[in-house]
């Protein structure tokens, strides 16, 4: 079975090599694409993990590549990596995207899997989550060659009626602007917030059982005290970016 939590250690730090950054509240300096992050070691490890937020690296905090670099280092390249061979650079850097993004849809899909309302779905499922994995698993030019964008196009809709099916008649703020909207103890069973700007918003002991989070933008989010009892979609990286009671002093 495909590994969808990311291993560091079995991977060659692409994502601090890969993806370009602009200097902001998420980073704290400016870094083209392809070259390495100041802060990465000979070993491939961050030198101030410990220390990402404080350094003003907060966006490395959240970010989550699903075991993508992982399987792009041990699979797809067999165990070598760029550093020591750096004609591969190009190639890896380059289907870092593109399997990231297959694996997030794997990882959407395995949580519909789990989903008791959408057991009539549970074959087309199965079997999406076939296809993505072995498309995740092509060599390295089919992959470049992939058009990962329209491919998702295809299997959100499956996702969506997942969610329809295990949500019920929950409001709809699909896509909505909830930059620093105050919802304390709102009702909120069965909401999708699907691709919704929830940043900052003030959420502090509302009821989101059942709420689908697919793609919503949670940093800062206020989530102390909420009921998130089977939230749909909701990622740890989501979570690392919100407010939590875990970070209650």
């Amino acid at each position: 079975m495909t590994t969808l939590a990311a291993d560091c250690a079995r991977c060659a730090a692409l994502c601090c090599v890969a993806p370009a950054f602009a200097k902001s509240s998420d980073f704290a300096h400016d870094k083209p694409a392809g070259r390495p992050c100041r802060n990465l070691g000979d070993d491939f490890r961050c030198t101030i993990h410990e220390h990402l937020e404080q350094r003003g690296y907060p966006g490395c905090v959240v970010f989550d590549c699903f075991g993508a670099g992982q399987r792009i280092t041990q699979e797809t390249f067999g165990g070598r990596d760029w550093r020591s061979e750096p004609r591969l650079a190009g190639d890896m850097f380059a289907v870092l995207p593109v399997v990231r993004l297959l694996h997030e849809l794997m990882w959407y899909l395995t949580e519909a899997l789990k989903l008791a309302e959408t057991r009539r779905l549970h074959p087309k499922l199965r079997a999406a989550l076939d296809e993505t994995d072995a498309l995740a698993g092509r060599t390295p030019e089919e992959l470049r060659g992939l058009d990962v964008e329209a491919y998702r196009m295809k299997v959100v809709p499956l996702l969506r009626r997942a969610s329809e099916m295990a949500r019920g008649r929950g409001p709809d703020h699909s896509g909505a602007h909830l930059i620093g909207r105050r919802l304390r103890g709102a009702d909120l069973r069965g909401a999708s917030f699907r691709g919704a700007l929830l940043i900052g918003a003030d959420l502090r002991e509302a009821d989101l059982r059942r709420a689908d989070f697919t793609g919503a933008d949670m940093r800062g989010t206020d989530l102390r005290g909420a009921n998130l009892n089977g939230a749909l979609f909701l990622t740890s990286s989501q979570l690392r970016a919100a407010v939590t009671d875990s970070d209650r002093p």
